[in-house]
């Protein structure tokens, strides 16, 4: 059995924290075992490693989030890359075509796919893993995964079974489903044995890779991600779950929590304050995540949610903070903090002049051992003044060590990259027409590759 985790999000409903390159499961706000700060992802990836997991699953994500994962997960976690942002049926339909044309996995395979942020108990993975027994039992096209639910919530949609008569296994067949209802129309749900759907659910993957063929689409992955972006942006649900007529459903009923918003996110945090500032005792129930490096003092202050980073500031009562997401419909920004492969940036001060020049003052901190790519810039120069630690550096094929309190000029054109030979940290400007990702032209990634062209050149 393979597992795939699905990793996307635009990183509105945790803002400021999220953004469009560090969506929810990123975030370092829950505690793991050895009480150091842990993300989502890292949590389940744990989870499946403890389990004996890891070996047998593939994260499924954009290009903007893939160093990311590596950043917080390492370097080797297997990661099959959507060329672009899609719904859920493209991006599973290239994770078949990975699995099948890559990976060599076999079309009688069974393939689980699940959300990388599920916060749950390892029993959870267990039910994961039983869906393929499941299958083979049922004769089911799809087997999914439903959550006993422990209250009538309007959050969640339902899977409703032909009747709460389970076979031996547990296992029921599917009759229909149910997008978010109502209270009433929840309860009356839940009195026909209709269970939340945590979105996990399995499939052989013959059966997925037949509907591509059935599609005219090609079963080899370079292929697919030629074409992806003629893909209908649809979710699987709608594309393939809900045409679907031989469907079973797997109880599952440990815990499982979403902590998609502020206040379920805030209820599963060690500490109602992280971060610089003070929270008085009489700010009962009120929760502060501080990113930046200035305090922000709460003073009788009940039950509210207040989150800085370098993308913004957010206060809103716990109650009112789903709304983000729709308050935020329009409002566009670039990242302001990112992780990397190499360590991690904070955007300082960004300004536009009306004569169309721009800079860009970022506070960059590289891990030992790392590096940035070797690359140039054909519409921006770069001043970098070191703050901390040691460095190798290459401009143009000549090798300089710099450390504390040096100053490396990068005018447009100039090949460069720098090896931290010590965690270092440094202050980069950039001045320009135009600061783009775009304009960052990539000669090559590994460090071995650079000193080796010195010699070539």
């Amino acid at each position: 059995m393979k597992l795939v985790l699905l990793s996307g999000g635009s990183g509105k409903r945790l803002w400021p924290l999220s953004n469009d390159s560090r969506s929810k499961q990123f975030l370092k706000v829950l505690q793991s075992p050895a009480g150091e700060p842990e993300s989502m992802v890292q949590r389940v990836w744990r989870q499946l490693q403890e389990t004996g997991m890891a070996d047998s699953s593939y994260l499924a994500t954009g290009r903007s989030q893939v160093e990311m994962i590596q950043s917080q997960l390492g370097a080797e976690v297997p990661i099959i890359v959507e060329p672009e942002r899609r719904d859920t049926f493209p991006a599973i339909a290239l994770t078949a075509a990975y699995l099948y044309s890559i990976a060599g996995v076999s079309p009688r395979e069974t393939v689980a796919i699940l959300p990388v942020d599920p916060y749950v108990e390892a029993s959870f993975f267990e039910t994961v893993v039983q869906l393929e027994a499941t299958m083979q039992e049922s004769g089911a096209n799809l087997a999914l995964m439903g959550v006993v639910p422990e209250l009538a919530s309007e959050k969640y949609g339902y899977i409703i079974p032909t009747s709460d008569e389970a076979a031996a296994s547990g296992y029921m067949q599917v009759s229909h489903f149910q997008e978010k209802p109502d209270r009433a129309q929840a309860e009356e749900l839940i009195s026909r044995g209709a269970l939340w759907n945590c979105g996990v659910f399995a499939f052989r993957l013959g059966y997925l890779l037949d509907i591509l063929q059935r599609k005219g689409l090609p079963l080899n992955y370079e292929e697919l991600q030629k074409q992806y972006k003629l893909l209908s942006s649809i979710s699987f649900d709608y594309e393939v779950v809900e045409k679907e007529e031989n469907i079973v459903v797997q109880p599952y009923a440990g815990f499982w929590k979403d902590l998609g918003t502020w206040n379920t996110l805030t209820e599963e945090m060690s500490s109602n304050h992280v971060g610089k500032g003070f929270v008085t005792a009489d700010s009962e129930g009120t929760c502060l995540i501080n990113e930046l490096d200035i305090p922000v003092t709460v003073i009788g202050a009940k039950d509210l949610i207040i989150a800085a980073s370098p993308d913004g500031i957010l206060v809103t009562h716990k109650t009112e903070s789903p709304r983000i997401k729709e308050v935020l419909k329009s409002f566009e920004q670039r990242p302001m903090y990112e992780e990397r492969r190499w360590g991690h940036y904070k955007v300082i001060d960004y300004v536009k002049y009306d004569e169309g020049n721009e800079v860009l003052t970022k506070r960059i901190f590289i891990s030992e051992g790392k590096n940035i790519s070797y690359q140039l810039h054909h519409k921006r120069s770069e001043i970098w003044t070191i703050v901390s630690g040691e460095a190798s550096i290459v401009l143009n094929e000549k090798m300089h060590n710099v450390k504390a309190g040096d100053v490396v000029r990068i005018p447009e054109g100039t090949k460069h990259a720098i090896l931290a030979l010590t965690d270092v940290e440094f202050i980069e400007v950039q001045t320009g027409s135009e600061l783009v990702e775009e304009d960052n032209i990539r000669i090559t990634l590994e460090w071995e590759d650079i000193a080796l062209q010195q010699f070539i050149s």
